[in-house]
Parts: structure tokens; sequence; C-alpha cells
């Protein structure tokens, strides 16, 4: 048998092994326990990383179906200034810029719907029409608007991240039960009042789920944007280019990238969740 797959299976069965005595661990220090739960997704991700490479070793798989990799990472090494570019045109650019403008637009006119059913009964069927519509038919279109360069990019982020904080916060504001409220009123409460004290933090677990969906969608737009025009830089760009003079490991490195800054992303969100709905049963459940 080749020695890489030996390998490969070795591996597999120890970090196996290790995770299964990590999992049945129940330290009381919080600290331990963070720190296991850090670990064993790690060792994780790190077994699957050793089984690919020796699999493509081991069964001699061409670098154009499937780059190694230590292949990857070797092109990342030498590409780092492309990747930073690419980066900062799509990133920091598009999905930020148009992230923030989406999420916060969706936000003010879901408070908006909220004071009018009538706009409530108007857009709200709107949105889940404008939701379905595929991301390859929006981009074309914005790139005619507002041009080649990341603007365009801006707007398919916009159109995709707009509806889903829009839903999810109208179901938030709604979440409040009628006791609630009535107590509210017997206060004396104006409606601002009750939306700042009441219904703002019963809808911020609705919130913070668009929040991270859009997250990831953001990213997913402004890349697939960019495979339909863009100036020669961006992570879309690089990956259609590349795929076409068949420098497989630089798509995956490109990819790569994506994941990591997508990852962090979400997860820099959901951190933000924590801290603002400390409250909440999901929350305190899982500090418990």
């Amino acid at each position: 048998m080749n020695g890489y797959l030996v390998f490969a299976f070795v591996f597999w069965l120890g970090a196996w092994g290790l995770n299964q005595w990590l999992v049945a661990q129940r330290p009381k220090d919080p600290a331990t326990r963070r720190a296991i739960g850090l670990v064993v997704p790690l060792i994780f991700g790190v077994t699957l990383l050793v089984i690919w490479e020796c699999m493509v070793r081991g069964f001699e798989i061409p670098s154009i179906l499937l780059p190694a990799p230590s292949m990857i990472w070797a092109r990342i090494l030498t590409s780092t200034h492309i990747l930073w570019a690419d980066f900062q045109q799509t990133f920091l650019k598009s999905v930020i810029t148009g992230y923030v403008a989406g999420c916060g637009l969706g936000f003010i006119v879901a408070i908006l719907i909220d004071r009018s059913p009538f706009l409530q009964k108007g857009l709200l069927p709107i949105g889940n029409f404008v939701s379905a519509l595929p991301v390859v038919g929006i981009a074309p279109i914005m790139v005619m608007w507002f041009g080649f360069d990341w603007q365009s990019k801006v707007a398919v982020v916009v159109i995709m991240t707009f509806f889903p904080m829009l839903v999810n916060t109208v179901q938030g504001l709604a979440a409040a039960s009628h006791m609630e409220r009535d107590l509210m009123h017997t206060y004396a409460a104006s409606w601002w009042q009750t939306l700042v004290r009441l219904r703002l933090p019963a809808a911020w677990p609705f919130i913070f789920n668009a929040l991270k969906i859009n997250s990831t969608l953001a990213l997913i737009g402004a890349i697939v944007a960019e495979f339909f025009g863009t100036p020669i830089v961006g992570m879309g760009f690089r990956i259609s280019t590349e795929v076409g003079r068949s420098n497989v490991d630089m798509v995956w490195a490109e990819i790569a990238v994506a994941a990591l800054a997508g990852s962090v992303f979400y997860g820099l969100v959901a951190l933000a969740e924590r801290r603002v709905t400390f409250w909440h049963p999901s929350v305190r459940g899982g500090r418990s």
C-alpha cells in the first residue's frame, strides 16, 4: 500500500481518538472549555488538510484537477501582493461598503415599515420576490448601470443584503409579546420609547441572524459580480482568469483567502452578537 495513504489513515485514527477524548472532557474551568472548543475544530481542519495532501500524492492526482495544500500554500507565499490587491478590491471596497449600506438601509426601511401597514403589505412581498432573483441575473445589469469598477459590485451586495435585513428586522420588531407592550402602555411610554426599550432589544437576535447571513451573501455576491466585468483586479476576476490559464493553484489560493476572510467576518459578527444579546437563552445556554 502507498506510504502516503498509510500515513493518512494513521493520522486520521490518531486525530479521531484525540478529538473523542477532548469532547468527552468536562472541565469546570471556563477557559479550559473554551480552549477545547477551539482545539477540536482546529485538529479536524488540520486532519482534513493532511488527508487531502496524502490523497493527492498517493493517488498522483494531476494538479490541474486538484492541487495539494502544500502547492496552494506555496502559491500564496509567492503571490501575496496579488492576493492583497484582490482582497482590497473585492472585500474592503465592495463587500464592506455594500454590506454596511445594504444592512443599514434594510434596518431603516424596516423601522419605517413598522410605522406604516401600507408599506408592510406592499414592500415585503416585493422583498421576497427580489431576494429570490439569482445574482447571475442581477450582476450584469448592475455592471451596465454603474460601470466596471467596485461601485457596481457594491450595488449587487446592497441588493443581496437589503431584503434579508428588512424581513428579519420586521419579524424581530413583532417578537415582543402583547403583555410586554401593554406594560409599556401602562407606563405611558411613547412609540419611540417602546421601540428603543422593548422592541429593538427583542429584535436583536433576528437582526444578528440577518447580519450573519449577509456576511456570507455579501462575499458571494461581490465575487460572482466580478465575473461579469471588473478592472484587472479582484477575487472574482482572478478566479475566472486563472481558470482559463489552467493556473488552478492560484484559483485555490484565492478561494482560501476568500474562505478565511468570510470566516473571520462571520466570526466577528457572531462575537458582537454574544456581546449584545448576552441575555438571550441561546447565548446563556452556550455559556453554561
